[in-house]
């Protein structure tokens, strides 16, 4: 049985205005065609729904039961369209971010928390991980965009510039190299040098800036964890350099940051958008607050600013 939502409306209406009259006057059709509707319903159903006379309307039993299910439908049907329609109009779902550790700890809390108080019924959902995690999501379709690195270009996805993030030194409290106003790559290359595992773009960007001097920072020690690498800082094991965004990801180890020079090396961080993909309107929405806040010349941490 495939009653159709036209059928049931019409149906309902006359049940509960006890008239074919006053029903058809409420949904603005002649009261020959509302009949037809519900004879048509009944024929489907097999079964009487209303009893009629001269005067009015009765109930049969089933009919009973046909208009408290026939309201239910309905009901869920109106639910599902308004939800539908604030889906539509970026008011409600779900926004999907890829992005960086550093972006999702430092960066996105100040969007979600502007955007959260604009549109409280749209939720967001962060996919922190590494640059080719990253990536890979917003390829397979698995996040609406992502934030982050792009090592090699990609005919899945696009870039747009939105973050410059200098690289620093890391040195621990009583490291000579502290007193500098500066430090060169090369000073770094000479001390034990504490790197990022090769999974991590800023592994990639600091053997590009070794290479660059022609030195070579073997590293002392590596880890996955910029947390942890702070940590072996702190200990005095070594020295290393880090992008500014992800310092306060550190922890509370005393350690010393210091401006890199010689090269100076940025890392860039891009708007990353699957390419040939319109985006829902919720994702639209967070991508105007980004870019609203970058506009307002939100103050971003020492090392760090926006991309022309």
């Amino acid at each position: 049985m495939d009653a159709t939502l036209r059928q049931l409306t019409a149906y309902v209406a006359v049940a509960r205005a006890a008239s074919f009259t006053a029903a058809a006057a409420e949904l603005h059709v002649s009261q020959s065609s509302l009949s037809r509707v519900v004879a048509d319903l009944e024929r489907l159903l097999g079964t009487q729904l209303l009893e009629r006379n001269t005067r009015n309307v009765r109930l049969t039993p089933a009919g009973v039961e046909a208009l408290r299910i026939a309201e239910q439908i309905i009901t869920a049907h109106r639910a599902g369209m308004t939800e539908l329609r604030r889906f539509l109009q970026g008011e409600s779902g779900t926004v999907t971010v890829a992005t960086l550790p550093s972006v999702a700890a430092v960066l996105l809390p100040r969007v979600i928390s502007g955007f959260r108080a604009a549109h409280p019924r749209v939720s967001v959902r962060l996919l922190d991980g590494l640059e080719r995690a990253v990536l890979g999501r917003v390829s397979a379709g698995n996040a609406d965009f992502a934030i982050s690195t792009v090592g090699r270009p990609s005919d899945q996805v696009s870039g747009q510039p939105l973050i410059r993030d200098r690289f620093v030194a890391v040195l621990p409290a009583d490291d000579p190299l502290a007193e500098r106003a500066e430090v060169c790559w090369g000073d770094l290359a000479a001390r034990p040098f504490l790197a990022v595992g090769r999974d991590s773009s800023v592994r990639r960007l600091t053997d590009a800036a070794f290479a660059q001097i022609d030195a070579t920072a073997a590293p002392a020690a590596e880890a996955g964890s910029v947390a942890t690498v702070g940590g072996l800082v702190a200990a005095g094991l070594g020295v290393t350099a880090l992008p500014a965004l992800v310092l306060p990801l550190l922890g509370t180890g005393p350690v010393v940051c210091r401006p890199l020079v010689e090269p100076v090396v940025d890392r860039r961080l891009d708007l990353v958008l699957r390419t040939r993909r319109s985006l829902p309107q919720a994702a639209e929405r967070f991508l105007a607050a980004l870019t609203e806040l970058r506009d307002s010349a939100l103050e971003l941490p020492t090392g760090v600013s926006w991309a022309s």
